[in-house]
Order: C-alpha cells, then structure tokens, then sequence
C-alpha cells in the first residue's frame, strides 16, 4: 500500500471517529415499547370521547411524508379539551385551519387542529380537561417533544362508558354514568 494511500485512509478514519463522537447515538426502542420521553406514570384524558381513528405513522425523515399525530372523528361542533394542562403559544389559523398549541410544563408541545372554533388565545393558561375549541369535520392530536413529532397514543388513555341495561317496555332510560378513564396496565 502506498504512503499516500495510507494517509488518505488513517485521514478518513479520523474523520469517521471524530464524527461518531460530535454526532449523538439514535437508539432505537424495540418494536413496540414505549419512547424514551414516555414514563409510562401518564394517564391523559384524551381531547375527546370518540376513539382514534388514524394513528400516528411517523415519517422517513424530516420533510417526508407521514401522519404526524392521530386523528378522531368526533361530531362537528364538539368540545375538544386540553389533554394537559399549560400555556397556549398559539391559537388561530394556518392556511385556512384553525389550530391551538399548548406548551405543557415539561415544554412537549400539544397541537390540535383541524378546529372548528377556538376558545383560548394566545398567552392563556389553561388546565387539564379545559374547552380548547369546538371540532370541526374531524380533531388532529399532534405532539413534539423538542424537534421531534411523536406519538401521543401511548400517554392516552380511553374514555370508557360501562355497560347498562335498557327498558324495553317503552318507559325511559336512566341516564347513563359518565365515562371514566381506562389507562394501559
């Protein structure tokens, strides 16, 4: 092997190292398991009653393309609650859609979209469970943690209503308990 050669690849070597040293390790979850930034201790409300009916698909890099958040199709005109309490960075429109972003204590930041009305401003505190907006034709859930999209489903629980009997003699029907929440085991 020539001595230039030899440079060029013990040069090239260097570089490699001294790259894997500045450039931080990506380490991957197995299939499955929940994300690093998730505790597993969360149980959120999710923003409304009816179940996800498009889940997050993360995308191949970051201009390509994905569903960056899950989506429900609640009716138009329901209440969409904050998830988590925090402070609202932003409500109002985005090429025609109405979105409103809040910024929890742990600095994720909770985008809904797709609204058919806001009911907070920017600079607004707002706590758990608070009225957001009104939904419109359907409820986009996204969530970054710092840079990066991920998926709320895992820190979501479901809103479960109990079982019940109904008369069937034509008299009416209690009303039913409220939902409560199921969280993951």
């Amino acid at each position: 092997m020539s001595r230039a050669l030899t440079s060029a690849l013990v040069v090239m070597a260097a570089v490699v190292l001294a790259a894997a040293a500045v450039v931080p390790a990506v380490v991957m979850a197995p299939a499955g398991a929940p994300p690093a930034w998730a505790t597993g201790a969360e149980c959120l409300p999710p923003p409304v009653t009816t179940p996800i009916t498009s889940p997050f698909r993360p995308p191949g890099c970051p201009y390509c393309a994905g569903h960056r958040g899950v989506t429900y199709e609640p009716p138009p005109g329901a209440v969409v609650r904050a998830v988590i309490g925090g402070t609202v960075l932003f409500a109002g429109q985005v090429a025609g859609v109405r979105w409103v972003v809040v910024a929890d204590s742990e600095g994720r930041r909770w985008s809904y979209g797709h609204l058919g009305a806001t009911l907070v401003r920017a600079g607004q505190r707002v706590v758990a469970q608070q009225a957001v907006g009104l939904s419109g034709r359907v409820l986009h859930l996204g969530l970054r943690v710092g840079e990066d999209y991920a998926d709320p489903a895992p820190l979501l629980g479901a809103w479960r209503g109990r079982p019940r009997l109904v008369p069937v003699d034509g008299s009416a029907p209690r009303p039913p308990p409220p939902p409560t929440l199921a969280c993951a085991a």
